[in-house]
């Protein structure tokens, strides 16, 4: 098969060798080829597989298991006698034919760095904010472009500002993205990544008609409703040369849940292990479902009784999580109550009124017997 190589400007191709169908992967033999467009294997001549001398490589093969949909960009030319016959070892995630031919090229002719790409661009979310909150003209040079660490993000600006994107990766914690089906605009879109980012509906997928040049779709911990549109959209396109990755789909009550967790910060302290951390979210996600469910279903006269009984079962659990090598100190303390709290805010959004006794009733009960 064959595929133009940016890099390059030129085409290139490479042997599919091995097809696993269950791990639906297929082992990649690069081609130490280059030049126009070939409509079948004859108008490659003579050639032999692609040896990697650069940086660290000791002489190996180019030769890589990839995802077996062939983006749709690619195009099969015909058969050569097999170049090589054992499995593959290595992997990855996207094709990127050219690539290598590229780098191994430059490194014959002397030239050990590889060249900045002014077409890649990389950004935090709020670098993005403020750059999408400043006037300025399109950047219609950037064709890569990452967003990582978003907490909130306009996709409109966004596709106004880099109108001719073709691979894009949007990265968060929980994080919303609004104005989500304007990326439909990115008319140019070979790849498109979201990781943990929130706020999409249905009517935000992405549609084929809109970004007919989509290869690679791959959505990690998005919403379901958003997750399930996606996936009825581009399932069809599979056969078509479109790789349709769809993982942890999250419905709303999951996604309530966990952005609002005050203990999501103790993972990234050193005293406090991953097994408590996990522990303790898990607790304060049981409370949470608890103190939601007995302010809708418990009868008034009950309900104060039934706070003061989960306080005291959140206290006692976190006695027990403190154990003989005590983490909880003055800050956790704090963020225990204040778990208390959001949960009540919660509560009293969803009822619209304020709720006071709620508050004072689980923290009775937390105090009855709380060791820290």
């Amino acid at each position: 098969m064959a595929a133009f190589s940016r890099v390059l400007a030129e085409w290139t191709a490479a042997q599919i060798v091995h097809v696993d169908a269950g791990s639906e992967r297929a082992a990649v033999l690069e081609l130490d080829w280059s030049g126009p467009e070939p409509a079948s294997v004859e108008d490659l001549g003579e050639v032999s597989p692609l040896r990697l001398t650069h940086h660290s490589w000791d002489g190996g093969l180019s030769y890589c298991n990839y995802e077996w949909v062939l983006p749709r960009s690619y195009k099969v030319i015909g058969n050569l006698p097999p170049l090589h016959d054992e499995p593959s070892r290595s992997y990855s995630t996207g094709w990127w034919l050219g690539d290598q031919l590229a780098r191994q090229r430059r490194w014959d002719a002397g030239v050990r760095e590889d060249p900045v790409d002014p077409g890649v661009a990389a950004y935090t979310g709020a670098e993005m904010n403020d750059l999408l909150g400043e006037p300025a003209e399109p950047h219609t040079g950037i064709r890569i472009l990452n967003v990582g660490g978003v907490e909130s993000l306009d996709c409109e600006r966004l596709v106004r500002r880099f109108p001719n994107v073709t691979d894009l990766g949007l990265r968060g914690d929980l994080g919303l993205l609004s104005a989500a089906g304007s990326l439909n605009g990115l008319g140019s879109l070979r790849r498109l990544h979201i990781v943990d980012l929130f706020g999409m509906g249905g009517d935000d997928r992405l549609l084929p008609q809109r970004v007919p040049a989509l290869e690679a779709l791959l959505l990690h911990s998005v919403p379901a409703e958003y997750a399930a549109a996606m996936r009825s959209a581009w399932r069809r396109e599979v056969p078509n040369g479109t790789f349709v990755d769809i993982r942890g789909a999250r419905k709303p009550e999951w996604v309530a849940e966990n952005r609002d967790n005050p203990l999501r910060g103790w993972g990234d302290r050193e005293q406090i292990s991953g097994a408590r951390v996990k522990k303790a979210v898990a607790q304060y996600r049981s409370t949470r479902r608890a103190v939601m469910a007995a302010l809708a279903e418990e009868p008034d006269g009950d309900r104060r009784a039934r706070l003061v009984e989960i306080g005291r079962r959140y206290g006692e659990a976190f006695n027990r999580l403190d154990g003989r090598s005590p983490f909880i100190e003055t800050v956790e303390r704090e963020e225990l109550f204040a778990a208390l709290d959001l949960i009540v805010d919660e509560a009293e959004a969803a009822h619209g009124s304020a709720m006071p006794w709620a508050r004072e009733s689980l923290a009775s009960g937390v105090d009855t017997v709380r060791d820290w």
